[in-house]
């Protein structure tokens, strides 16, 4: 099967490699010159365990491919996957640009009948809107050339991508026609040979699914922040009310734990996304509001036991950051609850010493040189007032407190991520923070 795939960012770049793994002949295409000669070399502009592997070998054993000329490889395509960004707008809706311009590209390119299949995270009628841009091309350039259109959510967590689209829990796939969705069985069959989970629908549904599931857990993440914030307030302990209400059936563990709030690429976008698509359609999405509200005012919660720590006063004061990215495994600083916390730090005369294991770079593009970047978590903490864990990286969860103690000025550890144990670094000698 020979497949295209236009946008070698995140989710373009992954699917590639996985659909490549399994012997599908890929071509990623990318309009960004620079990116496509370090493919050719092996340079990979996203940071994902595994990815750099996979992309490599498949290139070289010649089942992916790269260019910057679409026409290069739809003269043979059976699919062609739209793997584009999807910024979001001020006005918190989606910017289409790219989508309608790699439908754009399509149309004037298409030689034979192709299903083009929306990938890139979309709202629900985007799909009717390559289906038009396609064929306004294909008119102006006099063809009869057919095609046939399909959306294909991706559902991949960051640092989890290889591992989630080579061993998906489900794929849905929004269809119009059988032959489409034969085609579409045919390509993820080898992914799902034990257990065929593939669930077709019909594509206004499959394009609302990702954004529903996005809010769903997203919901979760705000609930349980809400809770831990009045935990704080009535003298209850959010843990113990975690595992209290995970372990009924109805409700599960996961996506339960407190913290400093979401962040990332999907969450933030899809949550504000599916609030505007109920505004365009006249019905106010209330309750994801209130997700989004909640959200926003956790990434505060740090800074504010901070600042009451240090009685309004953090002037001066150093401060160790452990984690930058929004998650772990990640250099994605997209939504980081790292930049709230830190933007209002430096707006407080604070100063900050941070460390991350990959991160470091894509940090520097938004906040420059204004902080002190470490390589090293224990260069961070030496003479810090405060150490404030916010992302948790696994080389953070474990650590020398024994050396942490000896290296600090001050004695404060504010755990955004509520990794640690409180009598554990009590009896180390800290005055320990945590959420809820």
């Amino acid at each position: 099967m020979e497949i295209a795939i236009i946008g070698t960012g995140y989710v373009g770049l992954v699917s590639g490699a996985c659909f490549s793994e399994m012997g599908v002949n890929v071509t990623c295409v990318d309009i960004d010159r620079k990116k496509i000669e370090g493919l050719h070399n092996g340079v990979i502009p996203i940071y994902e365990p595994g990815l750099q592997d996979l992309v490599i070998r498949n290139a070289r054993e010649g089942r992916l491919h790269f260019t910057t000329e679409i026409r290069d490889c739809l003269w043979n395509c059976d699919a062609v996957f739209i793997a584009v960004g999807t910024p979001p707008l001020q006005d918190g809706g989606v910017d289409l640009s790219y989508v309608e311009g790699a439908a754009r590209s399509i149309g004037r390119n298409l030689e034979r009948h192709t299903v083009i299949v929306t990938k890139s995270t979309v709202p629900v009628g985007t799909s009717r809107r390559v289906r038009e841009l396609v064929q306004q091309e294909l008119d102006a350039r006099g063809s009869s050339v057919t095609f046939d259109i399909a959306s294909n959510p991706e559902f991949l967590k960051e640092g989890a991508a290889i591992k989630d689209f080579m061993h998906p829990d489900r794929i849905v796939v929004g269809v119009e026609t059988t032959s489409t969705r034969e085609l579409m069985a045919r390509l993820y069959r080898p992914f799902l040979l034990n257990n065929f989970r593939v669930i077709f629908m019909d594509i206004p549904s499959a394009e609302m699914t990702k954004y529903a599931a996005n809010a769903m857990l997203a919901t979760r993440i705000s609930f349980m922040n809400d809770i831990a914030n009045l935990c704080e307030r009535v003298g209850a302990d959010v843990d113990s009310v975690r595992r209290g209400i995970g372990t009924d059936a109805r409700i599960g563990k996961n996506f339960l734990y407190a913290g400093c709030g979401y962040g990332g690429s999907c969450f933030p976008k899809d949550v504000k996304g599916l609030i505007r698509t109920g505004l365009e359609n006249n019905y106010r999405m209330q309750l994801i509001e209130a997700v989004d509200q909640v959200n926003e005012r956790q990434k505060e919660v740090v800074f504010h036991k901070l600042e009451g720590a240090f009685r309004g006063d953090l002037q001066g004061r150093r401060i160790a950051v452990w984690g930058l990215a929004f998650k772990p495994e990640t250099d994605d600083m997209r939504g980081a609850p790292s930049l709230v916390v830190i933007e209002k730090l430096l707006r407080a005369g604070a100063e900050i010493l941070a460390c991350d294991p990959v991160a470091t770079g894509e940090a520097r593009k938004v906040l420059g040189e204004r902080i002190t970047y470490c390589t090293d978590m224990y260069e961070a903490v030496s003479g810090a007032d405060a150490l404030v864990l916010l992302t948790e990286w696994k080389q953070f969860r474990l650590p020398d407190w024994k050396r942490i103690k000896g290296n600090m000025k001050g004695n404060l550890v504010v755990d955004g991520r509520n990794i640690y144990q409180r009598d554990e670094l009590r009896e180390a000698g800290f005055d320990y923070l945590r959420i809820g």
